[in-house]
């Protein structure tokens, strides 16, 4: 199992992925991670084995640290009702996930967060909550302006998620801080309309993710890491852009509550396929939904999902200019398929590079490359997997009898 050193390995062994590595009190495998990617796997909002199958296969293939998502601080929380809820029904299922990974000989992270604006109430049972009131295009209902005592009862509820992994025998926490999720809403200029100290400045706007990351740093411990997924851009016009985005990453940083920021971009809200790049799904997507979801699904489509050119590491040219301006550990991910690209990372001073779609392809896909340099993803970046969270995740063109 990954637990703290007193040093850092050095320069030498920093530039071979497959040396180990550091996340705050962790020492790694290696330097790759596996992404968030919601398993669905838990219609219950609790660990189910098939979760577990899919995590620890993912960790059998060679990754330094896998990540469930997404687990949410309540019910209210949750995208459409069906996440793990971080809750005392999830605790025993949690662990059992832990003690699977750890077997395989790595790290176990869980993605935490609040949907906000995104949650579908029909699910959740709640109204969806964002800074201000506005219609969801997704749910197609008005959001609740969050009050005062939300924005404390939520804190509060990422703490007490903390807790929960931190009794379950987790080693990492990683804060959702982007996708137009709730704390991510509240530092979009476009979502964000108060006038009360969580709106207006920068400051005001990031003040909510903040305090959740230090309550979550509190909670955690210093045995567990604490690192944040940070949207660079919102890619939609008036949301958040890099300047702001990055002005926010270091008021993190100087917080100090931080063992790194994952980098990443893109609106669930509004506009998904930024954050994925490659060809929408949009047949797909229309296929899952009810029939007259579906219809105004379809008419709205090509504006809620635009396809966007596939090139590998395509936040790269965003995350570099974090990577000049923070000093903090940065985990680049986007896009990323062949060793050579982790590589350039590293050697771009990203501390650690996470993979998703590739790694739903392939879950050996890291042991694979450790094994042949020349070895490249199989992932044609189709996104036809994109649909599959409503029925357990995975890649279509692999045979079910191989799905983890």
């Amino acid at each position: 199992m990954p637990g703290p050193e007193d040093s850092a390995p050095n320069d030498l062994s920093a530039r071979d992925p497959f040396a180990s590595a550091r996340l705050g009190p962790l020492t790694l495998r290696n330097h790759i991670i596996k992404a968030a990617t919601f398993e669905g796997r838990t219609p219950k909002r609790v660990v189910t084995d098939e979760l577990i199958e899919f995590h620890r296969a993912v960790a059998a293939g060679g990754v330094a640290m896998t990540t469930v998502a997404y687990c949410a601080v309540s019910r209210e929380g949750s995208t459409d009702g069906h996440q793990i809820v971080l809750g005392p029904d999830a605790l025993e299922g949690l662990a059992h996930l832990a003690d699977a990974v750890h077997a395989e000989g790595a790290a176990v992270s869980a993605q935490i967060g609040h949907a906000g604006p995104v949650a579908n109430p029909a699910g959740t049972k709640s109204p969806a909550l964002a800074p201000s009131r506005f219609l969801s295009p997704g749910a197609m209902r008005l959001t609740r302006a969050c009050t005062e005592a939300d924005i404390d009862r939520v804190i509060n509820d990422y703490a007490n998620g903390a807790a929960v992994l931190r009794e379950a025998g987790f080693d990492a926490i990683e804060v959702h801080l982007g996708h137009n999720y709730l704390l991510s809403a509240f530092m979009s200029p476009k979502l964000n309309r108060r006038r009360d100290s969580w709106g207006g400045s920068i400051e005001n706007r990031a003040r909510f993710a903040r305090q959740v990351v230090e309550r979550v740093r509190a909670a955690a411990g210093p045995d567990m890491a604490v690192y944040a997924k940070l949207n660079m851009a919102d890619g939609v016009p008036g949301g958040l852009w890099v300047d702001e985005s990055l002005a926010i990453a270091k008021l993190l940083e100087a917080d100090g509550h931080l063992d790194a920021i994952e980098l990443t971009g893109g609106s669930s809200l509004a506009n998904p396929m930024y954050l994925f790049r490659g060809e929408a799904p949009i047949a797909e997507m229309a296929a899952t939904l009810p029939g007259p979801v579906r219809l105004g699904f379809k008419l709205i489509a090509n504006r809620f999902m635009k396809s966007y050119p596939f090139e590998e590491a395509y936040f790269l040219p965003f995350a570099r200019q974090f990577r000049s301006e923070l000093t903090m550990p940065l985990i680049l991910l986007g896009g990323i398929t062949s060793l050579d690209t982790v590589n350039a990372a590293i050697d771009d001073g990203f501390e650690l590079v996470a993979m998703g779609r590739a790694l739903l392809r392939e879950p050996n896909l890291v042991k694979a490359m450790s094994e042949d340099p020349s070895r490249r993803s199989l992932c044609i970046h189709c996104n036809k997997c994109m649909p599959t969270i409503y029925s357990g995740t995975r890649c279509v063109l692999v045979p079910s009898a191989l799905v983890p």
